[in-house]
């Protein structure tokens, strides 16, 4: 399947460069850049779910602070006035 996207001439001219620099042809560059940026994507997904759903476990079983306590941790941490 042939999909045809366009370009700013600058972010083509980055992706000749690569190509260029590793020796391959553009479209397979791009298919791997592409390929890549869309697993990272996913995986970062499954990330924030899984932290999401931690979090409401913890608050679940009381496992929690207020916003006053986590605010002032943050100021003693990084030396932050009130």
């Amino acid at each position: 399947m042939e999909i045809a996207i366009n370009l700013t001439p600058e972010l083509e001219e980055q992706l000749r460069k690569k190509a260029i620099h590793r020796g391959q042809d553009i479209s397979i560059v791009a298919s791997e850049l592409l390929a890549s940026v869309l697993e990272w994507e996913t995986q970062d997904s499954e990330e924030a779910i899984k932290g999401i759903q931690q979090g409401l476990e913890d608050f679940d079983a009381g496992n929690f602070r207020s916003f006053n306590e986590f605010a002032e941790e943050q100021r003693r941490k990084y030396n932050l006035p009130e």
